[in-house]
């Protein structure tokens, strides 16, 4: 079995969506040299949104060049969905997905050690970005949202690196399981479940923060504000 790897990397800059005033670093470009990483991630990499991009839990996105595939049949008009990157994603990988992926995994990435800290919560950013007005909304459905990545030992990547699993803490616990639990309704407000999920150590404190809420208050989160503007 071929080791995953970095199909492709990629950087963006801060630039305005295509006819709106919205700042975004969504359209990133691909890069082959090799790009060095800090504990906030790419350091030729930009964010807009620095409450709800960036930072140390969400350093470095990462998105399956198998879900290009899904998109590309579901949404043959949109032409972005050719190219890797479209997602705002740094690495395309091959050889990873949502549902091989667990939460709190260690990844050998060049001379990076990352950590799996969540999986992405979806935008309205990218409605605008591919000009279909429930995107955000599709991505979110489809549980193909990629995910984030803290660094814990910095260093530098590029295409073609592998990607080395080095611990799995918590098998149990595929990202495709959080967010069937984060937006589906069977058990998303179990509170063994979610009194379980706060307990991991290595899960965002944005997602901790949210189970911990439905504990409190046994009701699930509107995401309209998130989604669509």
């Amino acid at each position: 079995m071929k080791r995953p790897l970095i199909s492709s990397l990629h950087v963006g800059k801060i630039q305005r969506l295509a006819n709106t005033e919205y700042l975004s670093a969504i359209n990133k470009q691909r890069v082959t040299d090799p790009q060095k990483v800090s504990k906030l991630g790419l350091i030729n990499d930009e964010q807009s949104d620095k409450i709800n991009h960036g930072g140390e839990e969400k350093a470095i996105h990462q998105y399956a060049f198998e879900n290009y595939e899904y998109w590309k049949t579901s949404l043959p008009g949109i032409s972005k969905l050719c190219y890797s990157g479209a997602f705002g994603e740094n690495i395309c990988s091959l050889g990873m997905k949502e549902d091989t992926v667990m939460i709190g995994d260690i990844y050998q990435v060049g001379s990076c050690i990352l950590e799996v800290s969540q999986a992405r919560q979806p935008c309205w950013k990218l409605n605008y970005y591919f000009q279909c007005s429930n995107m955000s909304l599709r991505v979110q459905e489809s549980l193909r949202t990629g995910w984030y990545y803290r660094v814990l030992e910095e260093g530098s990547i590029q295409q073609g690196d592998t990607i080395e699993l080095i611990d799995r803490p918590h098998p149990e616990y595929s990202l495709t399981y959080l967010l069937k639990i984060l937006y589906e309704k069977e058990n998303c407000l179990d509170n063994e479940i979610l009194s379980n999920l706060i307990k991991i150590k290595s899960l965002a404190l944005s997602w901790k923060k949210i189970f911990s809420n439905r504990l409190e208050n046994g009701k699930i989160e509107n995401w309209d504000k998130r989604l669509f503007k």
